[in-house]
Order: structure tokens, then sequence, then C-alpha cells
């Protein structure tokens, strides 16, 4: 079959009016015009008020969410200029408050498989678990609210516990890929002055093993900030033996058993730092705060993207 040129405007893909029936956004529409008054009829209108309406808009979707705070708002918009708006100013929440609100044992929280582990399932309560006792563990290193706590690490489920641990005890959190030069990682992690670093000892690609433990040697003495580095087993076995002063394995730290206490920090509360490129003198710091990174996830997972429970997504 001869396939036609594509041209500007042509529709790639509709979905069908059962799809479009059921999904997400089209419910936050139906609440909308029954709770708050206002009928869109069409996409385009909505769109259209989200950006315009911009207090009425994120209001409406803290409370459609069910946000939960310790300390409720006292407006949602300071001021439309830029830079300086922030939003949701009197606030207290907590972003991993929220990741757990809804944990089942009726479904697995990560679907996790690489060159070197086989699929495997991660339970909402291992999630839980080992969340809380590397925040408990965190908190014994002398970690607290604004604190940086800093990974080299690749994408697997201990660095996904470990940044919920972070977020949930208040503090900073900021993360390299181990496949990153140990100038490239230093430059970055030097300027937010780190207490704690989180790191794997190896990580496979193409079939080849990359040993970081010379890297992590260099990077631990390159940021003298850092007071304790926990060593995460990826590539081999789990020990605690002949580790130097200063790391610690990564198995000790989940032997730490305690339940998930929850920081509830201002709602623009840093959560994480990322960086620019550094093409131009050193990576400059970007800053996302804990409410607004918390409120986007929701808004794009559910209204843009039509996540609903029992759905897989892999994000990359």
């Amino acid at each position: 079959m001869e396939q036609q040129p594509i041209s500007e405007g042509t529709l790639l893909w509709k979905p069908s009016e059962n799809r479009s029936k059921e999904a997400n956004v089209t419910a936050f529409i139906t609440w909308l015009k029954d709770n708050k008054g206002l009928d869109f009829d069409k996409y385009e209108e909505l769109w259209n008020w989200s950006v315009t309406g911009i207090e009425e808009f994120w209001a409406c979707l803290w409370e459609y969410f069910n946000i939960a705070a310790a300390r409720s708002y006292e407006k949602v918009l300071s001021s439309r200029s830029m830079p300086g708006a922030r939003f949701f100013e009197g606030s207290e929440i907590n972003y991993a408050e929220h990741v757990f609100r809804n944990m089942t044992s009726a479904r697995p929280a990560l679907l996790f498989q690489s060159e070197i582990r086989p699929l495997t399932e991660v339970s909402w309560q291992e999630l839980y678990s080992d969340t809380a006792s590397i925040a408990a563990s965190l908190r014994s290193m002398g970690v607290g609210k604004g604190d940086r706590v800093v990974a080299y690490m690749p994408n697997i489920p201990e660095t996904i516990k470990a940044f919920l641990a972070c977020a949930s005890i208040g503090a900073v959190w900021s993360s390299c890929s181990p496949d990153f030069g140990i100038r490239s990682v230093t430059d970055r992690f030097k300027q937010i002055e780190p207490k704690v670093l989180f790191a794997v000892d190896g990580y496979q690609y193409g079939g080849k093993t990359f040993d970081c433990l010379p890297a992590i040697t260099e990077i631990r003495k390159g940021i003298p900030s850092l007071k304790v580095t926990v060593l995460v087993p990826y590539v081999s076995k789990p020990s605690a033996e002949g580790l130097k002063e200063g790391l610690v394995a990564w198995q000790d730290i989940l032997g730490k058993k305690a339940e998930l206490e929850y920081e509830h920090v201002p709602f623009n509360h840093p959560i994480w730092v990322v960086y620019s490129s550094g093409t131009t003198g050193l990576p400059k710091g970007l800053v996302h705060g804990q409410g607004g990174i918390l409120l986007e996830f929701m808004k794009f997972l559910s209204l843009h993207v039509d996540i609903k429970p029992g759905d897989r997504f892999f994000w990359f």
C-alpha cells in the first residue's frame, strides 16, 4: 500500500468516541462543570482558560487531585511577574507522602529489568519499607530539611528508593548517571555541597561491565562537603568488608527499620537540582520545588497521558 505524504495539518490519529468519553481529561471537564459552573465544549476552551485564568485553574487542580497539605495555602499565586512568581505560599506538603498514599498489594509499584537483572517486581510494601529505612539512616547521618543528597547511580530501584527517602525528609536530591566522567560529576555536585553520596559499584552496558569504584574515589576527593558515601552493589555481591572510612554499605542502611515520617515543607521548597549542559562554563543548577513537581506530575500523568490505576508507565 502506497503511503500518502504527510503535510502540515494532517490528522495522524483520532481517539474513538468511547476512549474520549472515558478519558481523564473528560472527567476533569465534567467535574469543573458540576462543581465550579465552568462549561468547556472543546479542549481548546479548557486550554485557553488554563493559561488565562491561571489562579483559578491551579486552584481547581489542587482541589481535584486532593492535595494533602499539613497547612493549606494562603494565596494561589503571589504575582504573575517572572521571575518571582510563587505558587501556593503558606502551604506545607510532602511529595513522597503522595507517592505512597494509594499504595496497594494488588499490583507492584515498579517493574525493573536490565542487562544484569531479570525482570523483577518491586512491591509497594518493599518500596515503602526500604524508603523508610533509608530515610531513618539519612537522619542518623545528620541529614535534614534543605541538606543535599546526591547520587552517582543508574536508573534502578535503589535510586528511586533513595530519592523518595530524600524527599520524605525534606532534603534536596541531585543525580548523575555513572557514565558521566569524573569532572562532569564533580563540576555539578560540588556546587550544591552535598552531605551524602549514593554511588553504584559499577554497571553493564552492551555486555561490558564498567567498574565505578576508581571514579567514586576521585569524586569523593573532589567534593569536600561529603560526610558519607553509601556504596550500592549492582555488578557485584553485597559486602561490607574492606570499606574505607566514610563508606557505608547499602545493606547496612536498609537494616535500620523504621516507619516513614514525612517532613512537611513549603510548597516551593526544593525537591531536586538538575543542570544545564555546561557548554558555556560550569553547568548551571536548576532548582525545582516539591509542590510544583507534585502538582505538575499529577496534571501531566492524569490529564495529558491519561494514566489510570493499573496502567503501566515507562518514562525514558
